[in-house]
């Protein structure tokens, strides 16, 4: 199906996917350059390539939520507001856990990890309530973003408790399977 095919709500959604793809790819290029164990390349320090990144994050939420909302919703995966609510929930115990049972520092990416599970699984729950996701579609996407959840809380956890290569790449794999499922989104959706 070509790109053009899609409705109001599949564009947004489709839309938000690449920027959010950007948005990864600008910070993980701030991560490489800013955070080598050799050294940071002179300038990266300074973060300049977050502006971009945070630019691309930010225009994809708005554009993930406009077409959520805009979506004609015949069926669901989940119960109306349990993603927002099981989020804002799965957030403050991680957040006790993370700090009190692993003494890991508080960053924002615990919030990001937690913002871009319920975002992606709430366009996966839009995408199947169209009729653009099969049932079984929407429950292996809906799997593999718990999944990689999961595999980025799991190196949140762990980045402070290693050294610096090991830290370095451990920062890395986040962003990769965060673009890596929403490029495989995006594919189901042109496919």
């Amino acid at each position: 199906m070509s790109i053009q095919d899609f409705n109001f709500s599949e564009k947004h959604i489709f839309q938000s996917n690449v920027l959010l793809i950007v948005c990864c790819a600008f910070y993980l290029a701030w991560w490489i350059l800013a955070f080598k164990p050799a050294g940071a390349v002179k300038g990266m320090k300074t973060g300049w390539l977050l502006i971009p990144a945070f630019a691309a994050g930010l225009i994809s939420i708005v554009l993930a939520v406009k077409g959520i909302q805009a979506a004609s919703i015949r069926a669901t995966l989940f119960p109306s507001g349990s993603l927002l609510w099981g989020g804002i929930v799965a957030y403050a115990v991680l957040l006790g856990i993370t700090a009190l049972l692993f003494h890991r520092q508080v960053t924002t990416e615990l919030f990001l990890i937690v913002g871009w599970a319920v975002l992606a699984l709430s366009e996966i729950d839009a995408l199947y309530g169209m009729g653009r996701f099969a049932h079984g579609l929407a429950v292996v996407f809906a799997v593999v973003v718990c999944a990689a959840a999961l595999i980025s809380l799991v190196c949140y956890v762990l980045y402070y408790n290693l050294g610096d290569r090991a830290g370095y790449f451990d920062g890395m794999v986040p962003l990769f399977v965060v673009a890596l499922v929403t490029a495989g989104v995006s594919a189901a959706m042109a496919a």
